[in-house]
Formats: structure tokens, C-alpha cells, sequence
């Protein structure tokens, strides 16, 4: 887009930054899994809604330290992540718009997202931010979707190893050799799974969760069929949240005027 196209757009336009990662995912797929991952999600929605969201440029390399004993992870700090997605967002604000969401595709993000959250909003209290991590998204949809059992959705597991066989198989490796259920448990209490989230957080690295491996779940299970389902739920669910954003909008600007 060039700078008058965006200058013509309703600054009610939702306006979405996918955080994503480059780092590990076992053996069987690319460092670049989390990447791809969420700008496929997107390039769905630009498809079906494209006139009513304005997507920024993916922020790739996010925070990822807990993968480091692998080699090709690259990773920033949580303080590093704050100051450049927050900036990246306050040029947003500075432009006009003022619904916000950030777009979340690996784990290792989803509390210092929070965090962001929290801070950027409570500093723009005229704005609307708003966090979504795809799988808790469409939670109850992919549950649905998955075969796998607890723990079995982790990393490179049955749902990624799913996504990537449908967005990008070229770079799924040994493709009919997939890793099988790989999994060390440690307390019940924090045992772990995407759709089943732990009742508390206790810190393990990912080569201590998975004795080495670098993958956690079972991606055996994994279909292109799966990924493409996956994709579909995860669309229809972003698709609600730009709408619902745009539409109290557009109530607030009517009420607004009436005043």
C-alpha cells in the first residue's frame, strides 16, 4: 500500500501485528514454522475480509530463550520485545487508528504479550488492544479437530505438524516418518498441553520437556486435512473479533456525534 492508501482508510480499520518466532521445531520441521504459521492465518482473513482489516508486517524473531539449547533459535528479551512491538504500536496511535490487535503464533510470547497489553492500554485509553494466540482462540474448535491426547498439542506437534502440512509441505521433513507422542511429564500440577492449558506455570526449558527432541506432542497425527481445518476455525473466530472491534466502533463514533 502506498502512504495516501492508508491515509484514506477508516481509522476505525482494525489494525493486527502477528508476533510470531524463529526458532526449533524438532527435527521434522523449519525454523521458521511460527512464522508461517501466522501469516498463513492471516493471509486467510486478508482473503475472506481484506477491506476491513489493515495488516502490518509479521514481527518475526520474538522471545524464544526457553529453545536456545538448539541451534538456529534466535531470540530477544521480554524488555526488547515490549519496547519494539509497543513502538511499532504507538506509530499506529500516531497515525489515528485506534483498534489494535495483536496476533500471537508461539507460546514463548503469550506473557509478555499480556504484559503489553496491559501496559499500552492502560496508557490509550482511547483504544481498543486486544491479544489473540491462535490455538486459544479457536480452542474449542480444534479440540474438535485433534486426535492426540493430553500433552499430545505442544510444539511440532499434531496441530503445527497439521498446519505445516497444509500451508508449506515442501518443508515438512520426512513427511511419512513423523515424530511419534513425545512427552516428559514432570508435577500434575504443570503438566501442559495448548488446548489444556497446566493449573500452574512451572519453568522447564524444551529440550528438558522434550528429553531432547526439540518436539512435544505427537506429530504423527498430523494431515494436511487437519491444517486446513484448523485454518478454517481459527479464520472464523479472528474474523468475529475485527468485527465485533469495528462494529463497537462505529456504535461509539454514532453515539459520540449524537453528543
Amino acid at each position: 500500500m502506498t502512504t495516501r492508501e492508508i491515509q484514506d482508510l477508516p481509522r476505525t480499520i482494525p489494525v493486527i501485528v502477528n508476533v510470531a518466532a524463529i526458532e526449533q521445531h524438532g527435527p521434522h520441521l523449519p525454523l521458521d514454522t511460527d512464522a508461517v504459521i501466522g501469516a498463513a492465518f492471516l493471509d486467510s482473513l486478508e482473503a475472506r475480509a481484506g477491506d476491513e482489516v489493515l495488516i502490518l508486517p509479521q514481527v518475526k524473531v520474538c522471545c524464544s530463550e526457553h529453545h536456545m539449547d538448539f541451534p538456529g533459535t534466535l531470540s530477544i528479551g521480554h524488555r526488547s520485545f515490549l519496547d519494539y512491538v509497543g513502538a511499532i504500536l504507538q506509530s499506529v496511535v500516531r497515525h489515528g487508528f485506534r483498534n489494535l490487535v495483536i496476533f500471537n503464533s508461539h507460546g514463548g510470547n503469550q506473557a509478555i504479550g499480556q504484559v503489553l497489553l496491559e501496559e499500552f492500554g492502560a496508557s490509550h485509553r482511547d483504544c481498543r488492544i486486544v491479544m489473540l494466540t491462535w490455538w486459544r482462540l479457536a480452542g474449542p474448535e480444534i479440540s474438535q479437530i485433534r486426535e492426540s491426547g493430553f500433552a499430545g498439542a505442544n510444539h511440532a506437534c499434531e496441530l503445527e505438524t497439521s498446519l505445516m502440512l497444509h500451508v508449506d509441505p515442501a518443508s515438512v521433513r520426512q513427511p511419512d516418518h513423523l515424530p511419534p507422542m513425545s512427552y516428559v511429564p514432570t508435577h500434575g500440577w504443570a503438566n501442559a498441553d495448548m488446548i489444556l492449558p497446566a493449573r500452574g506455570a512451572l519453568f522447564r526449558s524444551m529440550a528438558e520437556m522434550s528429553d531432547g527432541l526439540g518436539a512435544v506432542g505427537d506429530a504423527s497425527l498430523a494431515t494436511a486435512a487437519k491444517g486446513q481445518a484448523i485454518i478454517e476455525a481459527v479464520t472464523e473466530q479472528l474474523l468475529a473479533v475485527v468485527r465485533d472491534l469495528s462494529v463497537a466502533s462505529s456504535t461509539a463514533d454514532l453515539k459520540t456525534e449524537g453528543d
